[in-house]
């Protein structure tokens, strides 16, 4: 009944000084050589979606107008 922290299927794993994530050491095979140049493929700048483009560009419309003085913000009813 010892560990009995650890779950069902779990074991408890004895680490050196040299082993764990990490370390040069403990690798027994080298590395897929396609695995880096995928990692770096993936990365990126996504471009905006549809609705952000629709939104920026309203946005440019209402400030180009407003800079014209034909937005509804600028022109002051007063009665």
């Amino acid at each position: 009944m010892a560990n009995r922290t650890l779950g069902t299927r779990q074991k408890l794993v004895f680490r050196g000084p040299d082993k764990g994530p990490g370390k040069a050491g403990s690798l027994n095979r080298p590395r897929n050589p396609l695995v880096a140049p995928a990692l770096l493929r993936k990365a990126g700048a996504h471009e905006k979606t549809p609705g952000a483009v629709r939104q920026a560009s309203k946005r440019e419309l209402a400030r180009h107008l407003e800079k014209l003085g034909g937005g509804e913000g600028s022109a002051k009813k007063s009665d």
